[in-house]
């Protein structure tokens, strides 16, 4: 019994359409195919990013009516701090729908196919996606904002009744920093 000859256009280890059975042939495919499930999470993503961006635009948009309606109106003015803190709302909102952005350019880059486009503006490296853990850097890294956004909002709105209310502010402002130092200093392309 003869060895077949391997036809030189496959990489070595890959089986000939004729080394496989029809069983293996329509399994594997079909596992291959499979992939393109991870469309619904990039749609999805898709369609939450531009829901969150929607959401906080609107949210910003209301607040400048507010503040020159209360301005412009002689009633009660708004406060600072409260107008700061639905505009630091609104930027957690912007994050969270940037992560799902990168999600849905990640998802996509990795499971069905390299985006042209994206490719050709190397100036934005942002959005190439070359390995799972590389996705789960850039999403962990907006995320990481969105905390210490959420913190900025949180702290905005408490009441400091106590010395040691503002020493835990101090304390818990420290430790973002400290945390932050630390994170850049792991990842200096950051």
């Amino acid at each position: 019994m003869g060895v077949k000859k391997r036809s030189g256009a496959l990489p070595e280890g890959l089986k000939t359409s004729d080394e496989q059975g029809l069983i293996e042939r329509v399994f594997e495919s079909t596992l291959w195919n499979s992939r393109f499930l991870v469309l619904t999470a990039v749609i999805f993503g898709l369609l939450g990013s531009m829901t969150l961006f929607f959401i906080a635009s609107v949210d910003i948009i209301s607040i400048v009516f507010e503040s020159i309606r209360s301005y412009l109106g002689g009633g009660q003015h708004i406060k600072h701090a409260q107008v700061l803190a639905q505009i630091i709302a609104a930027i957690d909102l912007y994050l969270i729908a940037v992560v799902l952005l990168i999600f849905s350019f990640g998802l996509y880059e990795l499971f069905i196919s390299r985006i042209d486009v994206a490719a050709k503006h190397t100036s934005l490296r942002l959005l190439q996606i070359h390995s799972l853990d590389g996705l789960k850097d850039k999403i962990t890294k907006v995320i990481i904002m969105v905390l210490i956004v959420s913190f900025f909002e949180k702290v905005l709105s408490m009441n400091y009744a106590t010395p040691m209310d503002m020493l835990f502010l101090a304390a818990s402002i420290f430790a973002l920093a400290v945390g932050l130092y630390f994170l850049r200093k792991s990842n200096p392309e950051a």
